[in-house]
């Protein structure tokens, strides 16, 4: 039945890419891959999504009405799980959003700040994203290609002139889709430890030159920070403004995510933040300031946001801002350009081996086949801080949890919202302990909660 259903949707896509091409526009033009060779022994290549000839994504447009979600959806039940998760602290503090129809059903906090000088984390305590900063450079990418600022196949190397790789010709090879979908050709992780030794993302640019290589640009999968922020260096010769000035005018103002920022200056001048935290014995929390490390690289690490920005920030991916994001954007930001199947891992009884089918990447997001429904998705994770998001197009649902400590705890927090809003029971991922039976109501369809919310998404 598994394999079925994976060859169905496999399909799927398949056809919808032949489809799509010509109603989609710019937003999903076409990419010259004339140079394309068939993949190196050893490479992720494209297991279960098909890989389109000539290079482009495979989009697949959002359904023309949302499948209403399960019933026994309860957003009451999800804010008593992440309540349960910092009583004592078992993790210091934590923020969830859930969204659904361009509405806001959930933006809270929970928990503390920093165990050393305890403020409650709330609706606006800024986190540290981490990756999940990548959706941010992906996206004010194709805001350019929309434009027609630039393509989705235009060369790297014609913005940045002095790029050079190990192999001969092989910067001149690099796109932008390439340097978004992790497909420059680069070992995994390629100098990140040299980040948290605290170079400077130039010198690391420049080192790129002697970098051993994989496989040609385009040919692999090998997740980047550093070369994944080359994007940053196009969008400034292409638009004229610094990356983080280009998304802050594009995206942060027109979203209203008022409380977003870049950087180690960024998040230090918010007036709440949430200090990271490490463990401190077998049960406690120490609180650090945050490094400068990764904030060295901007686009793949850069952002900083309150839980009421990323819930704006999932109205607009699923669809609610089209004056900001358009639909045929969407629909390409959100489909795999090349398979990634390391994503399918983890013990038996794990959420990622008991329901993800298929796994790829797209332009700074990541697209699951999760037990047959589309799930676009992104973690992330850095010195105290992790975070998940996810949009399901098909229910027209968002969702992010953001917290403030090392732990994987709450990461379960994301399945078990999934599997209750395509109907799954029976499978606990998250190890809390509430009485479902107090939240029973006549109407077991609705979303409700003590923090739902109409409020719409707000252009400014």
């Amino acid at each position: 039945m598994k394999s079925k259903r994976r060859t169905g949707w496999a399909w799927q896509l398949g056809l919808v890419g032949m489809l799509m091409p010509l109603a989609l526009g710019s937003a999903a033009q076409v990419l010259d891959r004339s140079h394309d060779v068939a993949p190196r022994p050893g490479s992720e290549g494209m297991a279960q999504f098909p890989r389109p000839t000539d290079g482009r994504p495979d989009p697949a447009p959002p359904p023309p009405s949302a499948t209403p979600l399960a019933p026994g959806f309860d957003v009451r039940q999800f804010e008593a799980m992440a309540q349960a998760l910092v009583a004592d602290q078992r993790i210091p503090g934590l923020a969830m959003a859930i969204v659904h129809n361009g509405r806001v059903l959930s933006a809270r906090g929970y928990g503390i700040t920093d165990v050393r000088a305890a403020e409650p984390v709330d609706s606006h305590t800024v986190f540290r994203l981490a990756s999940l900063s990548k959706s941010f450079a992906g996206t004010i990418a194709g805001v350019l290609v929309s434009e027609g600022t630039m393509r989705w196949d235009s060369k790297v190397v014609d913005y940045m002139p002095g790029l050079r790789m190990s192999q001969p010709e092989a910067a001149q090879r690099i796109t932008v889709a390439d340097v978004l979908s992790h497909r420059v050709g680069l070992p995994r992780h390629t100098y990140d430890r040299d980040i948290e030794r605290g170079a400077d993302y130039l010198s690391l640019v420049q080192n790129l030159s002697s970098a051993p290589m994989s496989c040609a640009p385009g040919d692999c999968y090998g997740y980047q920070n550093v070369a994944f922020s080359l994007v940053g260096d196009v969008v400034f010769a292409t638009s004229g403004q610094f990356f983080n000035e280009a998304v802050s005018r594009r995206l942060f103002k027109p979203l209203g995510m008022n409380d977003a920022s870049y950087g180690l200056e960024g998040i230090q001048s918010s007036p709440r933040w949430a200090k990271p935290h490490v463990r401190a014995g077998r049960s406690g929390w120490t609180s650090l300031m945050p490094k400068p490390t990764y904030y060295r690289v901007a686009p793949a690490a850069g952002v900083n946001a309150s839980i009421s920005d990323m819930a704006q920030w999932l109205i607009a991916h699923t669809g609610h801002r089209p004056d900001v994001l358009p639909a045929p954007l969407l629909a390409t930001l959100h489909s795999p350009i090349v398979g990634t199947p390391g994503e399918i891992r983890g013990g038996a009884g794990s959420w990622r081996r008991q329901r993800i089918n298929a796994a790829g990447y797209g332009l700074g997001w990541r697209v699951f086949d999760y037990a047959g429904h589309r799930v676009v998705f992104h973690g992330g994770a850095v010195q105290g801080y992790r975070g998940v998001m996810a949009v399901v197009p098909e229910h027209d649902l968002g969702l992010v949890v953001l917290w403030n400590s090392e732990s994987s705890l709450p990461t379960a927090l994301l399945p078990t919202i999934l599997d209750r809003a395509m109907g799954m029971r029976g499978q606990q991922w998250l190890n809390v302990d509430i009485d479902e039976s107090m939240f029973a109501s006549d109407d077991d369809s609705a979303p409700s909660g003590p923090a739902s919310s109409n409020a719409m998404a707000r252009p400014d």
